[in-house]
């Protein structure tokens, strides 16, 4: 006879070992969603030439201009749209990994 209530907690705990690391959280996600921006704001958001630089910037301004490039409310030629295809959280982790750099001079 077999008892499926014994077996089902050694069933869940190997289960459990098995389970790919993809569902551990990536500690670079910041750090990778930010570097899609560095065709335009440079490398860790030092920017060169006229383009706005983002390292050093207050987090929560970087989420106040982000939501108002989303909403339309600031004008651009190409930041409202990239800005959609962000998530709130997403755009909370690139703001703080942003603000964590250091401007170059």
């Amino acid at each position: 006879m077999i008892r499926p209530l014994r077996m089902a907690p050694a069933a869940l705990a190997l289960a459990t070992l098995a389970a790919p690391p993809v569902l551990a959280q990536d500690i670079n996600l910041a750090r990778n969603l930010a570097a899609t921006c560095a065709n335009c704001h440079g490398t860790n958001g030092n920017a060169r030439g006229d383009m706005k630089p983002l390292a050093g910037l207050q987090a929560d301004k970087i989420v106040a201009m982000m939501n108002d490039f989303k909403s339309g409310a600031m004008p651009a030629t190409i930041m409202h749209q990239i800005a959609k295809g962000y998530t709130d959280e997403q755009i909370r982790l690139v703001a703080g990994y942003f603000a964590a750099q250091q401007p170059k001079k």
